[in-house]
C-alpha cells in the first residue's frame, strides 16, 4: 500500500489535471476563477485543522495524554500554513475581481485575525520545554481560539460583505454549476488527504522532539551536583 503522502500527491495531481484541462472557465470571471480550486480547499483545511486542534485540546485536558497535545500542535501548524495560503490566493483573486489586493472586509479581517491568533498559539507552545505545562496552557488557548471559526465562516452572512456568501456550506442547495462543483469537491478531497499525510508526519516528528527533550533533561547535571562537601581527613593528617 502506498504511503499517505504519495496518495496525496497523486490526488493533487489528478485534481490539477481535471480543473486545468476539463472544467470550463467561469461564465463571468473567466480563467481567474480557477484560483477557487486552491483558495476554497485552503480555507476548508484551515477550518479542519483548527477544529482538530480543538478536539485534541479537549481530549488532552480530559486524559492528560501528551499524544493529544502533539496532535493539537501539529494540526495548528498545518492550519496556519493553509490559512496563509487562503489569504494569499484570496488577494490574487480579489485584485482582478474587486480591483484591489486588500480591503477591510469582515471576512478578510477576521481571517487575518485568526491567522495571527494561531501564530500566537504556536508561539505559546515554544515558551516552555516542559511538555506537561505546555500541554495545559496550549489546550486552554486552543479551545478559546476555536471560537473564531464559526464567526469567520458566517461573517459574510451576519454582516454586509464584499466577499461572496458561502457557496457550499450554506442553507439550501450549493450555488455552483455541477461541473465546477465536482472539480471543487475533488480539490477539497485532495487537500484533505494531503492534510492527513502532513498531520501524521508532523505528529511523529513531535514525538521524536519530546523524546529528545526528555533525554536531554535526564542527562543534564543537577544544579549543585558539582559542589563537593569537605572530606574528612585521615587519622594523623
Amino acid at each position: 500500500m502506498k504511503r499517505p503522502i504519495e496518495i496525496a500527491a497523486a490526488g493533487t495531481m489528478l485534481t490539477a489535471l481535471v480543473t486545468g484541462l476539463v472544467v470550463p472557465p467561469d461564465a463571468v470571471q473567466g480563467d481567474v476563477q480557477r484560483i477557487m480550486y486552491v483558495h476554497v480547499p485552503s480555507a476548508w483545511l484551515a477550518y479542519l485543522a483548527f477544529g482538530v486542534t480543538l478536539i485534541a485540546s479537549l481530549a488532552h485536558l480530559r486524559t492528560r495524554d501528551l499524544r493529544w497535545d502533539r496532535r493539537a500542535g501539529a494540526s495548528a501548524e498545518i492550519g496556519v500554513v493553509f490559512t496563509g495560503l487562503a489569504l494569499a490566493t484570496g488577494m490574487l483573486w480579489g485584485k482582478p475581481v474587486w480591483g484591489v489586493w486588500w480591503t477591510w472586509d469582515a471576512r478578510l479581517v477576521l481571517t487575518a485575525a485568526m491567522f495571527f491568533v494561531y501564530l500566537a498559539y504556536l508561539a505559546l507552545r515554544r515558551t516552555t520545554d516542559d511538555p506537561v505545562i505546555r500541554g495545559k496552557r496550549s489546550a486552554v488557548f486552543g479551545i478559546v481560539a476555536a471560537l473564531q471559526i464559526p464567526v469567520v465562516h458566517f461573517s459574510v452572512v451576519w454582516w454586509r460583505s464584499l466577499h461572496q456568501p458561502p457557496t457550499i456550506l450554506r442553507p439550501g442547495e450549493p450555488q455552483i454549476d455541477p461541473p465546477l462543483l465536482f472539480a471543487l469537491l475533488m480539490a477539497v478531497a485532495a487537500f484533505t488527504v494531503l492534510y492527513v499525510a502532513l498531520l501524521r508526519r508532523r505528529v511523529e516528528l513531535a514525538g521524536a522532539e519530546d523524546a529528545l527533550l526528555t533525554t536531554v533533561r535526564i542527562e543534564e547535571p543537577v544544579a549543585g551536583s558539582a559542589v563537593v562537601g569537605p572530606q574528612p581527613r585521615g587519622e594523623g593528617a
